[in-house]
């Protein structure tokens, strides 16, 4: 079932936004002082292009950097990520084919509020 939600995902929503977050990340790439950011947004572009039987976890060991590097991408694009996020999933629940895409699009909004110290690993 994963597989099957998966590939409707990547289909409807996931190929776009994986798009939009790996952009992002070249871009925070190109400048050396936000490559954090830029490896951060890889990692959820390869997290929105199959998010089912995946989960966000928050590493116990990040520091003070970590939190203020947060802190940053919360008021520079991580708050604009989350609204963009519960408005993309509105029209997903509409359908009840779409309602576990909106789920998945929900479900994704911590990791884009705080990304750094936030690891993806899969469901057991």
């Amino acid at each position: 079932m994963r597989t099957i939600l998966n590939v409707i995902w990547l289909v409807f929503a996931g190929i776009w936004l994986a798009i939009g977050y790996a952009v992002a990340g070249i871009v925070c790439c190109i400048l050396i002082i936000t490559i954090p950011f830029g490896i951060a947004s890889f990692r959820i572009a390869a997290y929105a292009l199959w998010p089912f039987g995946r989960t966000v976890v928050r590493d116990p060991e990040a520091g003070a950097l970590t939190l203020i590097g947060n802190v940053i991408w919360f008021l520079v694009a991580g708050i604009w990520l989350a609204i963009g996020h519960v408005l993309t999933s509105i029209p997903l629940f509409v359908s009840v084919i779409g309602i576990p895409l909106g789920v998945a699009n929900i479900k994704m909004i911590p990791v884009s509020l705080l990304p750094l110290g936030a690891r993806i690993v899969d469901n057991a």
